[in-house]
């Protein structure tokens, strides 16, 4: 039996399509390996998004080509259908692979159909990605996914639907519906909001997330849904970008700083538990320190839990890539640590909030410290202590093979709270 190996960069989405080409190839009887250099076939599904991930990957290729002669290599995800990227790779990969043509492995006669039907290998027992559609029709000045990944198509309601409650069957705790922009979801007369509730009346214990959302599609019947579904998670990721209406405008982002912010009044009022974590660029085109600080303003405003803040990095093919990238890589830096410490006060003043409450855990796994953790409905995430609580679960803890309380939901008294982080004991678990 043939082997292979997936190595995966990148979102959500990417660790989504990477579990249906798993599923994919163990239909047509290969069968996993850890060891890359041993592999007969080495997929590698890129992310083109930002630079460091492109780099990663001309780095990787040829190493693991070098070390692995006799493998075949295929290079799939955002870069695959980069002509630069196959200029530069083309003597090291042996088949580039747009993500949705997954059943053109050239393997056998079975590899015909559709994307979305591929039967994934999810990676974990109790959490899995679910898609519910691939591509993007806004076309931000800055980002490469329309391109890589064409359109938007969506999966017919009732195919989500079916994977939904097979994964409750099998007891998974979590589903995280995914999609580039997920609340433009369309099928048939069934918006994003509606799925929601349709999936929120499937019945089981189990939480549903989504990602990632545009503001722009942010409706006041979504935020009602939200609200009103018992399973959907109090957690929205709503990438702002930047917070100066000109900046914003380059962008291509259909929003103002003050539709902004006014949306984010909308979710508090409705959740007012609701945890907000968003997505900054910094050092866009252009951008003046007086735009700037307007990001910096908008932080200090919204005050979000959680922010990915990264350094904006020219993308070929893109509308932004025509400006010139005229802000400095130390003013960059020099912006984003700015943000950063804003976003670790912040972080800290809402997760204060949460000591001494006891809030439902799910239970994720061993960091690498050997220290369980975990995410509460808000998705903060907790250091799992099991203090005088069980003895006997705590030395069965010891064994890597048989951690009781991973996969399942406890009740957790929160007894400190960190910048990015929370603690706590357990009360009592589900059996």
């Amino acid at each position: 039996m043939k082997t292979y190996h997936i190595i995966t960069i990148g979102c959500q989405m990417n660790k989504s399509d990477s579990e249906r080409l798993a599923g994919r190839l163990e239909q047509n009887d290969y069968k996993k390996t850890d060891n890359k250099y041993q592999a007969d076939l080495i997929v590698v599904n890129t992310c083109g998004v930002r630079q460091a991930a492109e780099d990663r990957v001309y780095g990787l290729i040829p190493e693991i080509k070098k070390a692995n002669k006799k493998a075949k290599v295929i290079l799939t995800g955002c870069l695959a259908g980069r002509e630069d990227v196959k200029n530069r790779l083309n003597k090291y990969v042996d088949e580039w692979l747009p993500i949705d043509k997954i059943f053109n492995f050239q393997i056998n006669a079975r590899c015909e159909g559709d994307y979305f039907k591929v039967k994934p290998k999810y990676e974990s027992k109790f959490s899995a990605f679910v898609p519910i559609g691939n591509g993007c029709n806004n076309f931000c000045s800055y980002c490469v996914v329309p391109y890589a990944r064409g359109r938007e198509v969506y999966r017919p309601a009732e195919d989500v639907l079916v994977e939904v409650k097979n994964l409750v069957k099998k007891n998974y705790k979590e589903i995280i519906l995914i999609a580039q922009n997920v609340n433009s979801y369309q099928s048939g007369k069934i918006d994003f909001a509606g799925l929601l509730k349709l999936a929120n009346n499937i019945k089981g214990d189990f939480w549903i997330k989504f990602m990632t959302s545009h503001p722009k599609d942010m409706s006041d019947k979504l935020i009602k849904t939200m609200a009103e579904c018992e399973k959907v998670c109090s957690y929205v990721h709503l990438p702002v970008q930047a917070g100066d209406d000109g900046i914003l405008e380059k962008m291509n982002r259909k929003y103002t700083y003050k539709d902004y912010v006014s949306l984010i009044k909308k979710i508090r009022r409705a959740m007012p538990d609701s945890s907000i974590t968003t997505d900054i660029i910094v050092g866009f085109p252009g951008e003046t320190k007086k735009q700037f600080n307007n990001t910096a303003k908008l932080m200090r405003k919204v005050k979000f839990d959680l922010a990915y803040i990264a350094k904006y990095s020219v993308r070929q093919g893109t509308a932004a890539a025509k400006l010139p990238d005229n802000v400095s890589g130390v003013e960059k830096k020099r912006r984003e640590l700015e943000l950063m410490k804003i976003l670790k006060n912040t972080a800290l003043e809402n997760n204060k909030k949460y000591h001494g409450k006891i809030v439902k855990v799910l239970v994720a796994g061993k960091n690498k410290r050997n220290e369980l953790f975990g995410s509460t409905k808000t998705a903060k995430t907790v250091k799992v202590l099991l203090g005088d609580f069980d003895r006997r679960l705590l030395r069965s803890l010891a064994l890597p093979r048989n951690d009781k309380l991973v996969g399942k939901f406890a009740n957790i008294k929160i007894t400190k709270a960190q910048d990015f982080g929370l603690t706590g004991e357990v009360i009592n678990y589900e059996e």
